[in-house]
């Protein structure tokens, strides 16, 4: 008889789990606000996600450059004011950093993710960045029915698909679709064991819309249960690096697992929902924050290289608000 290893085991339950607890999530908003500022300041060897490379800063760090954000353009014709519809500050800050890629983290397109709304504004923007640009869809991308604005929109980036993967440099990276309520996420997480079986990475990023854990504030934007299973997927073939947006702010949270703990084996995770349309109230911190910032737009400017990240968030006055680097596992 042959026996089965712990790992195998876990495979197996962990794949049962994602079939069999795939939940619906359902789209929302929060209030926009102005106000706040960091909770902490710029990462220290404190085990919250920071930095076990020593002597190396997100400066002196070598990698591949990508920009990430989520919640991005206004409506066409909506007004900017100093909190809200501030795309095209962001897309200019972005622009700055020269990426290799844009992952932007899904609500791309209020209100309804509709064609000619990315066509008209969208494009304006952030679509000058296009031709680099690697997203993922939020729940206002699947208000226009089956995400269609944002799937043709997308066509050339994402070969027409809500869910896939590629390398940016020695790293995996999964752009990921958490609208389970809209599609079928126990299909999608057999499928991430599937290729993260088939490529097996030191380095590992997954990004979706919804994040696993968020200082929200409502139950629309705070924890989501709904991704568990994708992350307890990531987690088995020990990912490194989680991305989300959603909520309106720039969130760090320590490493942890799919189940609340914090572990030196987790995922690595940040909220980056900075990305123009508004900004939300910050929620009471959830357990494993490093630091919450809601007082302007921002991006998330990252370096992946062979080893680790670096990660930088900036606001579009140029202030940086958070910075650190990370070793894979």
């Amino acid at each position: 008889m042959s026996r089965w290893s712990s790992r195998g085991i876990a495979r197996v339950l962990l794949v049962t789990v994602a079939l069999l607890l795939a939940a619906s999530c359902s789209p929302g908003r929060g209030q926009p606000t102005g106000s706040g500022s960091p909770r902490s300041g710029s990462a220290s060897g404190d085990g919250s996600g920071s930095s076990s490379m020593a002597g190396t800063t997100f400066d002196t760090m070598r990698g591949v450059r990508v920009v990430t954000v989520g919640d991005i353009a206004c409506a066409p014709g909506q007004a900017e004011t100093s909190i809200a519809c501030r795309d095209d500050d962001t897309a200019r800050l972005a622009e700055q950093f020269r990426p290799r890629y844009v992952l932007p983290l899904g609500d791309l397109q209020y209100d309804n993710g509709e064609f000619e709304d990315f066509r008209k504004a969208y494009a304006q923007t952030w679509g000058k960045l296009l031709a680099i640009t690697r997203p993922v869809p939020g729940n206002h991308d699947y208000l226009e029915a089956g995400a269609a604005g944002y799937l043709e929109y997308f066509k050339a980036q994402t070969g027409g698909r809500n869910y896939y993967a590629f390398d940016i440099g020695d790293w995996r990276y999964y752009a990921l679709d958490s609208n389970c309520e809209q599609m079928d996420c126990a299909g999608e997480a057999v499928w991430l064991d599937k290729d993260m079986t088939a490529n097996p990475r030191k380095c590992t990023a997954i990004a979706m819309h919804h994040p696993r854990y968020s200082s929200g504030t409502d139950p629309l934007h705070g924890d989501r249960l709904e991704v568990r299973p994708l992350w307890g997927v990531a987690l088995l073939h020990h990912a490194d690096l989680a991305l989300a947006g959603h909520e309106h702010q720039y969130q760090r949270f320590r490493a942890m697992d799919a189940d609340g703990h914090i572990t030196d084996d987790g995922l690595v995770s940040f909220v980056v929902g900075t990305g123009g349309k508004s900004l939300y109230e910050k929620g009471r911190p959830e357990k494993g924050e490093v630091l919450a910032y809601n007082a302007r737009a921002g991006v998330l400017d990252l370096k992946l290289g062979t080893a680790g990240f670096g990660w930088r968030f900036r606001n579009v006055d140029g202030k940086t608000i958070d910075e650190g680097v990370q070793a894979c596992h």
